[in-house]
C-alpha cells in the first residue's frame, strides 16, 4: 500500500504546460521547476524566482546541480540560475527598489546532506564542496535586481557582501527607512535551536545566534533577550512592522513589541493553548489587510502549528516523539498589537480552521480574503534520520518526514465574514500533490497562486514516499469564474506616502450592471506578495487605496485614488502590484514601487484630499457580460464552471487618503547607530526604474560613460517617465559568484586573498554592487580569484 501512495504521489499529471483551464477554485499543473521550490518571489509581471537548497537536482548549471531558477509566468518554463551558496532555510526581503536580497543559510553540504568536502575551521560545518561545488552560505548576502529579458544574475559572493554573524533560518522584516532587520537563527543546526538538558538557553554552546543585525550594517549585531526567553523555539521568529515603529515579535509561546533602536522589550500576552507557531511546528501566520476600515490598525492572525509538548520537540539531533502521529492543531487567535481604542493588546480566539493543518500558509487575495494551502495534517516540517522513539531510518514510516496526512483541499478565510462564518472550502478543488516540508505558494500578478516545492529529504530523492517535487501548480481562486476582468487605465508607476491624489478610468466593458452600483463596490488594493519559504510570506500585506469616483453616463468610471497613507511603516518603501477589484473581481497587477527607491527617510506628504463621489444621473450601466461581474460575483460567493474569460489588461495603482497619526518618525531619524552613509549604501541605495531595471550584467553591451554607469537610457525610465532610472554596472561572472575551488584541492591558502577564516569583530563591509570602484579585488591581496569570507 505505501509503495502504492508513493508512485501516486510521484507521478506527474500528464498535462501540457501551456494548457491552463481557468476553473474556479481549481489547481492546475504547469510544469516543471527543475528545482524543488523552497523559496520563490514574484520580480516583476513577467518573472518568479525559485531557490532550492543545495542537493542532487538532476538538473545541471555549469558541471554542477542547479539550485536556483527563473520562472516565466507566461510559459511556465524555468531557466536555470548560477549561484555559489548554500541556501538552505535562509531569509528573504524586498528592497527599497524593487530587487531582492536573501540572508543566511546553512554551510556547504555534499552528497547525502554531508558536511562539504572542504571544512570549516570549526571542524563543524562546509566551507565549500567539491562535488555540488557550492560555499558556505551561513553568512552570505545574495541580491538580485529582477528583469524580464533574462540577463539578470544573482549577485552571491560573500568575500565582498556578507552578515556580521552565520544565520540558518533567521527572521526577517524591512523597516519604514527601507533597510532590513535580521534576527536570531541557528549557527550550526538541526530540528529544534536547542540542547537538552537545555543549560544554555542563549547560546546553546555556540550553536544558537542570539543577536539581530541590520542590513545595510550599523554597528555590531546586539543580543536579543527574546532570543533567550524562546530558546528552542525561535527558528524564523515572525516579525511585523508596526505603524508606530515599533517591531511585533511572536516566537515560541512568547510575544513582544520591541523597540529595535533601543532594544528594549515589552512584552505581550504569550500565545494561547500552547500552540507553537514557529518552525518547526510551523503555523500560518498573517497581517489582516489594512483598510480605511480599520485605520489602517494592523491585526496579526495565527492559525495551525502544534500543541505538542515542549519535551516532545527533542533537541537539535531529532524529535523525542514520533511527530507525524500527532494531530496538528487547528486553532486560530489573532491579535492587534497597537489597538486604538486604548485596550491592552491581548489574543481573542478566532474561528478553528476546517482542519488541523502544520506548514500551512496563508496568501492574501486582491479581494481581501485569505487563502489558507498546503501543509500536513499531522506532524511538524523538517527531517529526520529517527526519532527519540525509531531508532533507525528504515523503519520511519514516511522515510525522513516528520510530517504525514497532507492536507490536499485549500480553505478560506473571510475577515469580513462574522465570527463563526470566516472559514469555507465549499467549491475548492482537491490537489493530487503532497505539499509538505519545503513547499510555498505565491500570488501572482493574474492573482492566480503558484504552488510547489516540497522535499521532507536530506537530499535529491525520487523514490521517497513524499519524494522531492518539482511539479509547479496555479491554483485559481473563484473569482476566475468572471468572464471580464477590470481593464482600468492610468495605473502609476510609483506611488508615494501622501501627496497629490491621481486618477484611474474603467470602462464600461469592465463589468456588467449598475455603473453606480460598480462604482460603489470598487476598491484599489496595493499587495506585497512577499519574499516565501516554510509556509511563511516574509514581508507579504495588502493595504487597500483609499478612492472616491465618478460615474460618467456613458458608463465610464473615474476613480480618484489617493496616495498611500504618510506612514512608511504601514508599507515600507519597495515594490507592490496593485488592483483594482469590481465586486470582488481583480484586474491584473501593475507592479509599482512605493517610495523613492531608496534606503534612507522617505519623503512624506499630507494626506490626498480626494473630491466627493459623483454619480450617474441616467441610470448608465456597464456593457461586459453579466457573469461574475455583477453584485453577485466574486471570490466572496460560491461559483462552479470553467471561465473563459482572460486578463485583458494591467491592473492600477492606488493609495491611501488618511494621514496616521503619529507616524514615529523618531524610528527613523533617531536610529543613533545609523549613518547617513550607512542608509545609501546598499542594493537599492541608487534609484531605480519603477518597471524594470536591468541584471547585474547588460546583455546588450552598454558601455560606461563619464559617471561611471552605464550609459544608456539614464535620463529616465524605460517608459521615459523622468523617474530617476540608474542602470547598474556590468559585472564579470568571476564579480557575481565566488569561484569554484578545484575538486582535487584540500585546503585553501590562509594567506593573499583569503587572510583566514572570518575576522575577530565579525563584522561586515559596507558593499555596494552597484559601485565598481568596489567589489573588483582592491584590498582582497591577490584579487576576486581568492574571495575572503567574513
Amino acid at each position: 500500500m505505501r509503495s502504492l501512495l508513493a508512485l501516486c504521489f510521484a507521478t506527474p499529471f500528464l498535462f501540457s504546460v501551456l494548457v491552463v483551464a481557468q476553473t474556479p477554485g481549481s489547481f492546475n499543473q504547469v510544469g516543471s521547476t527543475k528545482v524543488s521550490a523552497m523559496m520563490m518571489f514574484v520580480g516583476n509581471e513577467e518573472k518568479v524566482y525559485i531557490l532550492d537548497k543545495v542537493e542532487n537536482n538532476p538538473t545541471q548549471i555549469n558541471g554542477h546541480p542547479a539550485w536556483a531558477v527563473e520562472w516565466d509566468i507566461a510559459t511556465s518554463q524555468a531557466t536555470t540560475m548560477e549561484m555559489s551558496t548554500n541556501t538552505f532555510c535562509a531569509a528573504g526581503m524586498h528592497a527599497p527598489n524593487g530587487s531582492f536580497y536573501t540572508f543566511g543559510g546553512n554551510g556547504a553540504i555534499g552528497p547525502g546532506g554531508n558536511i562539504g568536502s572542504l571544512k570549516n575551521p570549526d571542524g563543524v560545518s562546509g566551507m565549500f564542496d567539491g562535488t555540488y561545488q557550492d560555499w558556505d552560505g551561513a553568512k552570505a548576502i545574495r541580491v538580485i535586481n529582477p528583469c524580464t529579458d533574462g540577463s539578470c544574475q544573482w549577485f552571491d559572493n560573500s568575500s565582498t557582501l556578507a552578515m556580521a554573524k552565520k544565520r540558518w533560518y533567521p527572521g526577517a522584516e524591512a523597516l519604514a527607512d527601507g533597510s532590513v532587520v535580521l534576527v536570531g537563527g541557528f549557527v550550526n543546526g538541526g530540528y529544534v535551536n536547542r540542547n537538552t538538558p537545555n543549560v544554555d538557553p542563549t547560546l546553546e554552546g555556540g550553536a544558537a545566534e542570539p543577536t539581530f543585525e541590520f542590513y545595510p550594517p550599523i554597528g555590531q549585531p546586539e543580543q536579543m533577550e527574546f532570543m533567550t526567553t524562546t530558546s528552542g523555539l525561535n527558528a524564523y521568529s515572525h516579525l511585523f512592522l508596526m505603524p508606530s515603529g515599533l517591531m511585533f515579535a511572536q516566537a515560541n509561546l512568547s510575544t513582544i513589541l520591541w523597540n529595535y533602536t533601543t532594544n528594549v522589550e515589552t512584552p505581550l500576552p504569550p500565545m494561547p493553548n500552547g500552540v507553537v507557531r514557529v518552525y518547526p511546528a510551523s503555523g500560518g501566520t498573517v497581517m489582516l489587510p489594512l483598510t480605511p476600515s480599520n485605520n489602517y490598525t494592523p491585526t496579526i492572525l495565527f492559525c495551525g502549528g502544534s500543541n505538542m509538548s515542549a519535551e516532545d520537540y527533542g533537541n537539535y539531533s531529532n524529535p523525542f516523539a514520533n511527530t507525524f502521529d500527532i494531530p496538528a492543531s487547528n486553532d486560530c487567535q489573532r491579535i492587534t498589537p497597537e489597538p486604538t481604542d486604548g485596550s491592552a493588546p491581548a489574543y481573542v480566539q478566532d474561528d478553528d480552521m476546517l482542519e488541523g493543518r502544520t506548514m500551512g500558509q496563508f496568501i492574501i487575495l486582491p479581494d481581501q480574503t485569505l487563502l489558507m494551502i498546503n501543509g500536513g495534517a499531522n506532524g511538524t516540517a523538517g527531517y529526520a534520520t529517527n526519532t527519540g522513539l525509531i531508532p533507525r531510518l528504515d523503519l520511519m514510516p514516511f522515510d525522513m518526514s516528520l510530517a504525514s496526512a497532507p492536507v490536499l483541499k485549500p480553505a478560506i478565510y473571510d475577515p469580513s465574514k462574522p465570527q463563526g462564518q470566516r472559514w469555507s472550502n465549499n467549491g475548492l478543488s482537491t490537489s493530487q500533490i503532497p505539499r509538505l516540508y519545503h513547499s510555498s505558494a505565491l500570488l501572482l500578478p493574474d492573482a492566480s497562486v503558484l504552488v510547489a516545492g516540497s522535499n521532507p529529504n536530506v537530499d535529491f530523492n525520487s523514490s521517497a514516499f513524499f519524494p522531492t517535487e518539482y511539479r509547479a501548480e496555479r491554483f485559481y481562486p473563484s473569482y476566475f469564474q468572471a468572464t471580464t476582468r477590470p481593464q482600468p487605465s492610468g495605473v502609476p508607476k510609483t506611488l508615494s506616502y501622501g501627496g497629490n491624489p491621481f486618477d484611474i478610468t474603467i470602462p464600461p466593458t469592465s463589468y456588467s450592471g449598475s455603473a453606480n452600483d460598480a462604482a460603489g463596490n470598487t476598491t484599489v488594493v496595493a499587495i506585497r506578495p512577499g519574499w516565501t519559504t516554510h509556509g511563511m510570506n516574509m514581508g507579504q500585506r495588502l493595504l487597500q487605496l483609499n478612492n472616491t469616483f465618478t460615474v460618467a453616463d456613458d458608463g465610464q468610471i473615474t476613480l480618484h485614488v489617493a496616495q498611500l497613507p504618510p506612514n512608511p511603516n504601514l508599507v515600507q518603501p519597495g515594490p507592490v502590484f496593485v488592483y483594482v477589484v469590481i465586486h470582488g473581481i481583480p484586474s491584473n497587477g501593475t507592479l509599482a514601487i512605493v517610495g523613492n527607491g531608496q534606503i534612507g527617510q522617505q519623503p512624506t506628504s499630507g494626506a490626498s484630499v480626494l473630491p466627493t463621489s459623483v454619480l450617474s444621473s441616467n441610470n448608465a450601466a456597464g456593457s461586459a457580460s453579466s457573469s461574475g461581474t455583477n453584485s453577485n460575483g466574486g471570490s466572496k460567493s460560491s461559483h462552479s464552471g470553467p471561465s473563459t474569460g482572460v486578463i485583458v489588461a494591467a491592473a492600477v495603482g492606488g493609495i491611501a487618503a488618511i494621514a496616521i497619526a503619529g507616524a514615529f518618525a523618531g524610528v527613523l531619524i533617531a536610529r543613533k547607530r545609523r549613518s547617513a552613509a550607512a542608509r545609501q549604501t546598499i542594493i537599492g541605495g541608487i534609484a531605480r526604474s519603477a518597471s524594470m531595471g536591468r541584471g547585474y550584467r547588460d546583455a546588450k553591451g552598454a558601455t560606461e560613460s563619464s559617471t561611471g554607469f552605464n550609459d544608456y537610457n539614464h535620463e529616465s525610465g524605460p517608459s521615459g517617465s523622468g523617474d530617476g532610472f540608474i542602470p547598474l554596472h556590468q559585472y564579470s561572472q568571476a564579480d557575481l559568484h565566488a569561484p569554484s575551488w578545484p575538486q582535487s584541492q584540500t585546503s585553501l591558502p590562509t594567506s593573499g586573498g583569503y587572510g583566514g577564516y572570518g575576522d575577530a569583530q565579525g563584522s561586515t563591509p559596507s558593499f555596494d554592487p552597484y559601485d565598481q570602484g568596489q567589489g573588483q579585488g582592491q584590498g582582497q591581496g591577490q584579487g576576486r580569484g581568492r574571495p575572503r569570507y567574513l
